[in-house]
């Protein structure tokens, strides 16, 4: 070998030893990103004390600030990724790193429930532009076994957030004060914005046209659904309760927000389809979902996602009433349940070489209807049995494991020209599912409390009529002995009939979240039939070019440097 070639070949060793050295430098901005979107959320929740207190605000208001995040950032996370692709992703992610951390100032400072819901909602506007944007960093850095392992470090980090905002925002409430947790917040923009000016530029595409009626069809399809499923417990599931803002003779607002977001939602991909046969730019790509193994792995985030945050706050739930721990008690009884989401996360990526992602997905929906089903079979009032704990566990892992995986699975099967698209359709998919199991799991939990109130207290002796028709059963809700005692207090309740109105209530509270556990156990059993049809093997890199969707006649002539260049 020559001289000039052995040179070559060093030059060359060094340059890909120099890349591998770097190369964990996009993700580090990946993961401190996703804490720093995450771990808002989760500090608003354990601020709650704190912010009602200084605002002189009730905490519905809080509650109301963090929907606000979350609807915004769904609404809108469509028309991220492609603000992304037209004027470059870095350009567009420092952009937003800089907002948030303006709008966690805003939350700092905030003297009013007004200015906390504008901080949070702005909050979750510009987190629609940095989700896509981390996938497009994955994909565009890493590959193969290394692009596995990145996705699992940033499914990872959801779960990291909540961990360190039990530990630091919870001191932090108790000590010197709430607001610090988000000056914090401040701070990690900034480390995550000068990190940034690091990364590679991802070209943009200035030809790209945006399809802004796909983008408002959308965000309105969301928003109806979100609304709907959201005021389910509140605003009744078919009759308007007090509480609903209006009523359709007599029926509650929420069942038609859902059936007209249903048929926007509808007429969205109506209009995808129908700008992809004119050969038109769309607002989300539908090759991301070209076969039915993609349309699988969907099926099995969104399943998973459900039974995750729907397990999620019924955990808590029976925690604080069942149980009656605080809210500092609750956080830290759930930390091995968040700790082993975390491992599950990190550590999947080094089965798939192992198995496919078809076997890994069934195992791991098995292994949560398992935990799930022991969890239904050994909640008590006593928090420290082992078989409640191994329960958490085994869900965490199970539930880590299939988000990192079935991310995994579809960022692999999509081009890299689509990895925004991806990255949006996770995160839309992430913060409805999310929003839609909170209220499904809490309208059914609630459902069945007050079935299961009404048939007790028909049946026992102890409590008369006069008591029954003065309490109406049909608006119960999650109490403790305490709080029930309290509403009996205003009624004509004997000391007998408190009595056997509080054993009542204890049993049918807890009846009715060990029903829903089993629920959620079913369900994940039944999420088998989509894990079935996920890939039987496990591509190694991204595919460099489109495969055609048979579904879209345009896929199949599409010119893919057409597409690069956005048209």
């Amino acid at each position: 070998m020559s001289s000039n070639a052995q040179a070559s070949g060093g030059t060359a060793t060094g340059v890909a030893d120099a890349a591998v050295k770097a190369s964990w430098l996009p993700l580090a901005v990946v993961v401190l990103t996703q804490i720093q979107a995450s771990f808002a959320v989760n500090a608003l929740t354990v601020s709650m004390a704190g912010i009602t207190g200084d605002l002189d605000t009730a905490a519905s208001s809080v509650g109301i600030a963090i929907t606000a995040g979350t609807f915004s950032m769904a609404a809108f996370i469509l028309l991220g990724a492609k603000l992304g692709a037209r004027f470059g992703t870095r350009r567009v992610f420092q952009i937003a790193v800089a907002i948030h951390a303006l709008a966690m100032a805003g939350v700092a400072l905030a003297q009013s429930p007004a200015v906390l819901f504008i901080a949070q909602a702005s909050s979750g506007a510009v987190i629609a532009l940095i989700a896509p944007a981390l996938t497009v960093f994955i994909a565009t850095n890493y590959h193969g076994d290394t692009q596995a392992k990145a996705i699992g470090f940033l499914a990872a980090a959801i779960p990291a957030a909540g961990v360190l905002a039990l530990l630091i925002a919870g001191t932090f409430a108790t000590t010197i004060g709430w607001r610090w947790s988000f000056a914090l917040m401040v701070a990690l923009g900034a480390v995550n914005l000068l990190l940034s000016f690091r990364l590679k530029k991802v070209p943009p595409q200035p030809g790209l046209t945006i399809d802004w009626t796909g983008a408002i069809l959308a965000a309105v399809a969301i928003i109806l659904l979100s609304f709907g499923f959201s005021g389910l417990n509140t605003w009744g599931v078919w009759n308007a309760t007090a509480q609903a803002p209006f009523d359709i003779l007599g029926i509650s607002p929420a069942p038609v927000l859902i059936v007209f977001g249903l048929v926007v939602g509808q007429a969205f991909f109506l209009w995808l389809r129908r700008r992809g046969a004119a050969g038109k730019p769309r607002i989300f790509d539908l090759r991301v979902l070209a076969t039915g193994a993609e349309r699988a792995v969907t099926a099995c985030m969104a399943t998973m996602l459900f039974v995750g945050t729907a397990a999620n706050f019924l955990i808590p739930l029976y925690m604080q009433v069942v149980q009656g721990l605080s809210g500092i008690e609750t956080s830290f009884s759930i930390i091995p349940y968040t700790l082993s989401i975390f491992v599950a996360s990190t550590f999947i990526a080094y089965l798939y070489g192992r198995f496919s992602p078809r076997v890994l997905a069934t195992a791991g929906f098995i292994v949560v209807a398992l935990a799930l089903t022991l969890l239904a079979f050994t909640v008590r009032g006593d928090w420290g049995q082992v078989f409640v704990v191994i329960g958490l566990i085994l869900l965490g892992l199970g539930q880590g494991s299939i988000v990192a995986l079935v991310f995994n699975t579809l960022l692999s099967a999509a081009p890299k020209q689509l990895a925004g698209d991806v990255g949006a359709w996770r995160g839309l998919v992430h913060n409805l599912s999310g929003s839609v199991g909170i209220a499904v799991a809490t309208a059914f939990a609630v459902g069945i409390l007050a079935s299961t109130l009404a048939t007790s207290a028909a049946e026992h002796p102890e409590i008369s009529d006069e008591l029954i028709s003065q309490v109406n059963i049909n608006q119960a809700d999650f109490l403790t002995n305490e709080q029930l005692e309290a509403v009996l207090a205003d009624t004509s309740a004997t000391d007998a009939e408190t009595a056997a109105a509080i054993a009542i209530n204890e049993d049918a509270r807890l009846r009715a979240l060990q029903i829903s556990l089993l629920g959620l156990a079913l369900l994940s059993l039944l999420a088998i039939v989509p894990a079935m049809r996920m890939p039987g093997y496990r591509k190694g890199e991204l595919p460099e070019k489109l495969e055609p969707d048979d579904d879209d006649p345009i896929d199949a002539v599409v010119d893919p440097d057409r597409l690069e260049a956005g048209a």
